[in-house]
């Protein structure tokens, strides 16, 4: 027998005679006012009678996450309804305790960064390889880990980010073998990989290779609500129960019925029709490659001879020739009303998922055929150097909580930084807290925003926060 939804029981009570005196204070009444009828507002409730609770799950909820975790084929999966951010804190603090030492890809997102600011961990960081002709970091070596383990056999946990941004996948089965071979856990940030390795359509991710944790953004490539996302059990050295505590921590305790119905929803979709769906995706993507052709200026990721890393082929990344990557996300958006996910430096990105049909892939791709037959045929520029690893004399919470100062960029060479400097997206720091700012990285720095990328840290002024001298 078809199982219950969420969303049926939601729109079941919706029509029921059951008064609310409860939270939420529209009451269901969608009449109040139009934006609650659009935002639908008669499915919104609190937990209730028959609901569930998304913090103590033992029934229709519980049952919707058993089912995702039968799906991905993992021990445990966790609905949030904050994004991947609210898994990747609560998935490192179950994991390792407070002063640990990490092994850290260094181009983790920001919230990685967090949550070793908020646990007060002893970060050594893993440099990705880059990618070759590219202004964008790739993925990390197993021998990179394998000289960090040697290097730091005090490490307690590894934190690795694949796919990156940009689609370039790490050799994640040998990463895990290495860390579990010492004993050592794994969380993989795959926020941008929730379609790898289901249904053959994708390369396989994290959950294939053994990972202790996997979070995954569903809403960034699944037909999922923003900010929904799962948090899955899938090696043996995690604690499930520690899981639950540190959840019922860095996620709310009044989560929305809505962004779970939507979770719940999408893992129906999936099971429903995800086997004809994915792949029929990944077809719409190789008909996009043929129907673009040959390019003379702009150039595609993947399309050079012997590209030599994993790529996922739904993340559509457009080498802008002599255009800045900004340049060239403007005029795809205001000459043919498409709207890219990120510019970089030298290159554009467009992200796909299965609601992409074959018209909207086909008009990226005549756009881009005929913004090339504009453009003179040059080589690709020189891509943006990997930034080295600066010193870091202090660990990031140590600097975070000393007295700091604000000055411009510019004037901060030489001094501790008690701050983040990073672009959003993708939200990779460029510089953390209780690292020197020193020449290599105000140099990053000014190429990058003379390529028109917008550089924040935080501060509404501009500044960088930076120790006294």
């Amino acid at each position: 027998m078809k199982y219950k939804t969420l969303l049926a029981r939601l729109e079941n009570l919706s029509d029921s005679d059951r008064i609310p005196l409860h939270m939420p204070g529209h009451k269901r009444n969608d009449s109040l006012a139009g934006y609650l009828r659009t935002l639908g507002a008669r499915l919104d409730i609190t937990e209730i009678t028959g609901f569930d609770d998304l913090h103590d799950a033992q029934g229709i909820l519980r049952e919707a996450q058993d089912r995702a975790a039968a799906l991905w084929g993992v021990r445990k999966s966790w609905f949030l309804i904050n994004g991947s951010t609210g898994g990747i804190l609560a998935g490192i603090r179950a994991l390792v305790p407070a002063g640990s030492r990490v092994l850290v890809a260094r181009a983790c997102h920001k919230s990685v960064f967090n949550a070793l600011e908020l646990c007060r961990l002893r970060p050594a960081f893993l440099q990705p390889e880059p990618v070759p002709g590219w202004s964008f970091a790739g993925p990390v070596r197993p021998e990179t880990l394998a000289e960090g383990l040697q290097r730091y056999p005090d490490t307690r946990l590894v934190i690795l980010t694949s796919p990156t941004y940009e689609g370039v996948l790490s050799d994640l089965p040998a990463l895990v073998k290495l860390a579990h071979d010492a004993g050592i856990p794994v969380l993989v940030d795959e926020a941008h990989g929730a379609h790898l390795g289901l249904f053959g359509a994708f390369p396989a991710g994290a959950v294939a290779a053994g990972a202790d944790l996997v979070i995954q953004s569903l809403h960034k490539t699944l037909p999922s609500l923003t900010q929904t996302a799962i948090l899955h059990c899938a090696g043996p050295l995690a604690d499930p129960a520690a899981v639950d505590r540190q959840l019922a921590v860095f996620e709310t305790s009044s989560p929305s019925y809505l962004l779970m119905a939507s979770l719940d929803g999408c893992v129906e979709w999936l099971a429903e029709q995800g086997r004809q769906s994915l792949p029929a995706w990944r077809e719409r993507l190789e008909r996009f490659r043929r129907e673009t052709g040959p390019l003379h200026s702009l150039r595609l990721l993947g399309d050079e001879p012997g590209f030599p890393f994993v790529r996922d082929p739904s993340k559509i990344v457009i080498g802008s020739g002599p255009l800045t990557g900004r340049e060239l996300k403007d005029r795809l958006r205001e000459e043919y009303a498409l709207e890219l996910e990120m510019a970089g430096a030298d290159w554009a990105l467009a992200m796909t998922g299965p609601g992409d049909t074959g018209e909207t892939l086909g008009a990226l791709a005549k756009a881009l055929r005929c913004l090339d037959s504009g453009l003179p045929a040059v080589p690709p520029p020189e891509p943006l150097p990997v930034l080295p690893l600066p010193e870091a004399p202090l660990a990031p919470w140590e600097a975070m909580e000393r007295p700091a100062i604000h000055l411009p960029l510019e004037q901060a060479a030489g001094r501790i930084s008690a701050g983040y400097l990073w672009a959003y997206p993708p939200g990779i720091p460029l510089i953390l807290p209780g690292e020197r700012v020193d020449e290599a990285f105000l140099q990053g720095c000014r190429a990058l925003t003379a390529c028109g990328v917008v550089l924040h840290s935080g501060e509404r002024d501009g500044t960088l926060r930076v120790l006294p001298e």
